[in-house]
């Protein structure tokens, strides 16, 4: 940016550091700060219930040989960098796929991503509940737009791309930096963070849970550079080679009347799968309820769906849906999802266990399916996430359901009764009783704690 006293241009990213550093929850309407805190006590239980995981076993011995001075709290205990802090905890809620997710036309993203970095900006500054429901605000508010004006899928880039602006905004407003520093730390977040799409095509691995946590990273980094003083391109959005110019094309948001209603928007997982088989996971076991079937008495399951769930899970063109080895490939193949669904009765964590991946009653289930894209449904994506569902069995009889959304998604949101269960249902195995109460308590009412303090609970998970 530039020195003090030079006439400053009103670029695009200092109207979003004005935007960052003004917003406040309270502004918010009392149904979208609802809507966060049934967000953030979801992302809590997914990143809980990740406990255990391999990768995360993985990235607890890369911590102890990479973690700085521990000003920061890890989910479960621990302390480390708050960039680290950052890394680990978004690797957490990211790693089972079983994270909040959001829905623009030419883009899907995970606003939940954020948590890790927020909370540990949060903690470091010593900044209020107010403050860290406010930055988790700005960062649904600023990735919700960017997905929805400036998609960058369809030109080989990841959405982690637009998460580089989300993420560095949400620790930018936890840290309270003015709006200059806001500006600096969007700026050098999203110069520098673009990532490409074979994150999540063809044979998946590891790092397709690891990205945007890496994101979250390299946002944090960059917001800490921006609070020390240091400047970031001022055009990075509009300017010579900035992101217009080189990836997302034209586009203009005006942040100067944007609110924080975004996360209304937003949706949650029922099921534990890539978010485009929600509607589709629901209609056949509703199809399995109503009629009594068994999944080997199936001979066929047809599926016609929007064109971003066929060339992403279905077998378009991020790939072959049918070949599933690992959890990686599991959680973004329909045909798997369905199938598991069909026999187990849901799709939660233990689905994507190795040794039932590779059972032979699922795998002969894969071949079973024919997935199409339908564009009656793709127009109305997506505002409504339509499935047509027709199941053959071997007697001949053909049972079908068209299905238009699932049980928390905007149309139908989920109740704090059913976030709360999926929250328990996670965190059994690795928390007691109490600390299951003290954590949903302190979720519904984190205006009245600080960050520190709601840290401290979420690293004690044994009260």
């Amino acid at each position: 940016m530039r020195k003090s006293g030079e006439t400053l241009p009103n670029t695009m990213v200092r109207q979003l550091g004005l935007f960052v550093a003004e917003s406040d929850h309270r502004r918010m309407s009392k149904e979208a700060r609802d809507e966060l805190k049934k967000r953030i006590l979801d992302t809590i239980g997914v990143a809980i219930g990740a406990l255990d995981s391999d990768v995360i076993k993985m990235l607890k011995s890369h911590q102890a040989d990479f973690g700085g001075v521990g000003h920061c709290t890890l989910i479960g205990g621990g302390k480390t960098a708050p960039d680290r802090a950052a890394f680990f905890n978004g690797a957490l809620s990211r790693y089972l796929d079983f994270m909040d997710s959001y829905l623009a036309k030419g883009e899907t993203c995970h606003q939940s991503d954020n948590f890790g970095a927020v909370l540990a900006a949060a903690e470091y500054a010593d900044a209020s509940g107010d403050d860290l429901l406010s930055a988790m605000a700005v960062a649904y508010q600023v990735q919700g737009r960017l997905c929805d004006e400036a998609p960058v899928r369809a030109k080989g880039f990841d959405h982690t791309t637009q998460g580089a602006y989300a993420s560095a905004a949400g620790v930018a407003r936890a840290l309270r930096l003015d709006a200059e520093r806001a500006a600096n730390a969007v700026a050098i977040s999203g110069t520098c963070n673009v990532a490409l799409r074979c994150t999540r095509t063809g044979a998946l691995s590891h790092w397709k849970g690891l990205a945007y946590p890496n994101t979250a990273f390299v946002g944090s980094h960059s917001a800490f550079l921006a609070m020390r003083g240091i400047t970031g391109p001022e055009e990075v959005f509009e300017g010579n080679k900035g992101f217009q110019q080189a990836i997302a094309g034209p586009f203009y948001i005006d942040w100067s009347t944007e609110n924080l209603e975004n996360v209304k928007k937003s949706i949650i997982k029922k099921y534990n799968a890539e978010i485009h088989s929600q509607s589709s996971i629901e209609g056949v076991l509703e199809l399995q309820e109503r009629y009594g079937f068994t999944w080997d008495q199936i001979e066929h399951i047809g599926i016609d769906i929007f064109d971003v769930a066929f060339h992403i899970i279905g077998g378009g063109e991020e790939g072959e849906k049918t070949l599933i080895r690992t959890k990686e490939e599991a959680d973004h193949s329909l045909q798997y999802m369905v199938a598991v669904a069909l026999i187990d009765g849901n799709v939660l964590p233990e689905q994507y266990d190795s040794e039932r991946i590779l059972k032979d009653d699922v795998q002969s289930m894969l071949k079973r399916f024919t997935v199409r894209p339908k564009a009656e449904f793709t127009e109305r994506f997506p505002a409504e996430m339509c499935s047509d569902i027709k199941i053959s069995l071997k007697n001949g009889s053909v049972h079908t359901i068209t299905k238009t959304d699932y049980e928390g998604f905007s149309t139908r949101p989920m109740s704090w009764e059913t976030v709360i269960a999926k929250f328990e249902g996670l965190t059994k195995d690795h928390t007691s009783k109490r600390s299951r109460e003290v954590i949903v308590h302190a979720v519904q009412n984190l205006e009245t704690m600080s960050s520190r303090e709601f840290a401290a609970i979420l690293g004690n998970l044994k009260l």
